[in-house]
């Protein structure tokens, strides 16, 4: 049975018990209600016949017999039709009419005196009614009676037909959703993954059609990255795969001599081609987070140093000025001092290559509240910040015209990236076209 069909036969299913008691109970109730509305108006009708009886004759002699006939006309059948159907206790509650259930002479305690109807003449009470059988309904009453059960009758029928009508439009309303989602999923499972769903409302279901467009979107940028990736890692394992067989074969057939510079070149090209298959490899054992990390704690103003010692003559080489800013006092945080050191080393090569001559480059380190922030601090051309927030994807060019002939595999960020969060901290990059790259590394502080 379909989701639909349950819902309809749910929604019917309550109406139908709920109309049922409401019809039951109500019926119950109002016939009580008529009833004693009644015998009230009844007892009533009988005491203020009772008192016009007494004041014409000022005794309760013979009254059975005047009111024998209003008895048989208004009350229920009476198998002694000669005895009355009614008892009358005089002011003190003495019995001085008897019907049945009651003796002549019989003393009423107060509590039956309580349920009495009393009989005055003048607002004075000269006896208590006590009706013994309870009075019917003429033909009228039952009439009304009749049609009001039938009114309550055809409300639950009304109820329960909206009640059906309603069912249908909600559950189609709750369904169709699901369908759209159902039908996206199976699109996907397709693989057409460009999948996306209305979302009709703010409650439950519309949280889960909002999940299912954030998981399609996610899942399509995924496969296109994937795409992306696996073509341009084709291309950069061709471009030193080329060069090397083109030197190899040149060399060999003589086109080219087999000089020490010829043979450099193939090196460098092998070496260039070991580093990216050594980052590949680096990259996806941090992504199945198989990358082993020995963390312990670590003054990071002491890191910092010994990196800006191991570059400095390099930089000073290409003619670049490397500051060092450390934090005031001892800085520490719980990493791996190996991994961090190749995150900075792949963040300063970026601005090494990038910085031109006579540029600066600041290697600076900060606390602010209970976070460690590093940050790597360049005078280069700069990125607009659109495209910084794309450096740390696997093989970006921010220029697209940019080759790797001077070494980078332009994975060297998006290492640095993983090895980072491993490390519970975040990464980014701030940059204004003309106004250099500054890359921000936030840790948590021990």
């Amino acid at each position: 049975m379909k989701l639909t069909a349950k819902l309809i036969f749910a929604f019917l299913l309550v109406s139908l018990v709920s109309a049922g008691i409401i019809v039951l109970f109500t019926s119950i109730a109002t016939n009580r209600e008529f009833e004693n509305f009644i015998s009230q108006r009844y007892k009533a009708e009988l005491a203020e016949n009772l008192a016009r009886y007494y004041q014409e004759r000022q005794t309760w002699d013979g009254v059975e017999e005047e009111f024998q006939r209003f008895g048989r006309e208004f009350v229920r059948h009476n198998e002694d039709k000669h005895s009355p159907f009614f008892s009358i206790a005089d002011p003190n509650g003495k019995i001085v009419v008897a019907g049945p259930s009651h003796q002549l002479g019989e003393l009423l305690s107060a509590e039956s005196l309580g349920h009495s109807t009393p009989i005055q003449v003048n607002n004075e009470p000269i006896g208590f009614l006590l009706l013994v059988i309870a009075p019917g309904q003429n033909p009228m009453e039952d009439e009304f009676l009749r049609r009001l059960n039938g009114s309550i009758f055809l409300s639950a029928a009304g109820t329960i037909v909206l009640a059906l009508i309603l069912a249908v439009i909600l559950s189609r309303n709750i369904t169709r959703p699901i369908r759209e989602l159902t039908k996206a999923t199976r699109a996907m499972a397709g693989g057409n993954l460009h999948q996306q769903v209305n979302v009709r409302s703010r409650d439950e279901i519309g949280e889960l059609a909002e999940s299912f467009n954030i998981m399609s979107s996610d899942l399509s940028r995924s496969f296109n990255l994937r795409k992306q990736m696996t073509a341009d890692i084709a291309h950069e394992l061709r471009t030193p795969l080329s060069l090397i067989i083109g030197h190899a074969e040149g060399v060999h057939d003589g086109v080219l001599e087999p000089t020490r510079e010829n043979f450099e070149i193939i090196r460098e090209e092998a070496e260039r081609l070991e580093k990216l298959v050594n980052d590949l490899r680096t990259l996806s054992l941090a992504d199945a987070g198989e990358l082993s990390v020995d963390f312990q704690p670590v003054n990071v103003n002491d890191l910092i140093s010994d990196i800006h010692t191991h570059y400095l003559t390099l930089f000073n080489q290409n003619r670049i000025t490397l500051n060092l800013e450390p934090a005031p006092g001892i800085l520490k945080a719980n990493l791996d001092p190996g991994r961090f050191t190749q995150v900075l080393n792949n963040i300063l090569d970026n601005a090494l290559r990038y910085t031109p001559a006579s540029g600066q480059v600041t290697l600076a380190a900060s606390l602010i509240e209970d976070r460690i922030q590093l940050s790597v601090k360049d005078s280069g051309e700069g990125v607009t910040s659109e495209e910084a927030a794309h450096l740390f994807d696997r093989f970006y060019r921010a220029d697209e015209s940019r080759t790797r002939d001077d070494g980078g595999s332009g994975l060297g960020l998006a290492i640095a990236k993983s090895i980072v969060e491993m490390h519970k901290g975040r990464i980014w990059a701030e940059s204004e076209k003309g106004k250099g790259l500054r890359v921000v590394i936030e840790l948590p502080a021990e």
